[in-house]
């Protein structure tokens, strides 16, 4: 299956009641063997996905800045952890330090991240196609099937997998 940047919003919009369904129908399933598919899938979608193409993630979702990547992004900027927040920070309605605006502050006009090196842990493990993270929260993974094409291939080559 391949997946284009040009219509995979599109798809992934169309499907959003088929793919809820599905990730309700793999979260009763409790991980009965399913989470052994993401590893191999996140590593085929990526082998056709580059991320510096679409950026979607930077350009309309923020991470959570925790305590400790406040403190590093900080240390890394030369910036005092109470300039960095006041600065960048906004807290959202949980509680949790995010971006105050979109697209992400440290995303370039060429997609490459300004503090690629010291990104939150949010960043990192974005989009969670290699762990059960992707089940066990249904309704992010949907949101994130039309901002991020690598959820969307993930979703669509489990289906065709899993029946």
């Amino acid at each position: 299956m391949s997946v284009s940047l040009t219509d995979w919003e599109k798809k992934a919009k169309e499907q959003q009641k088929a793919n809820k369904q599905f990730l309700q129908k793999m979260q009763n399933r409790k991980g009965k063997g399913v989470e052994k598919h993401l590893p191999g899938l996140h590593e085929e979608a990526f082998s056709q996905i580059d991320c510096l193409q679409c950026a979607g993630c930077c350009k309309t979702i923020s991470p959570r800045f925790k305590t400790p990547d406040i403190k590093r992004i900080s240390k890394h900027l030369g910036l005092r952890e109470s300039v960095f927040i006041e600065t960048y920070l906004r807290l959202d309605e949980d509680g949790d330090y995010v971006v105050k605006r979109s697209p992400c502050p440290f995303l370039g006009e060429d997609n490459y991240c300004g503090i690629y090196d010291v990104r939150p842990g949010d960043c990192h493990n974005y989009p969670y196609t290699d762990s059960y993270e992707f089940f066990k929260r249904p309704n992010t993974t949907l949101l994130n099937s039309t901002i991020c094409p690598a959820v969307f291939y993930v979703l669509e080559r489990l289906k065709s997998i899993i029946k």
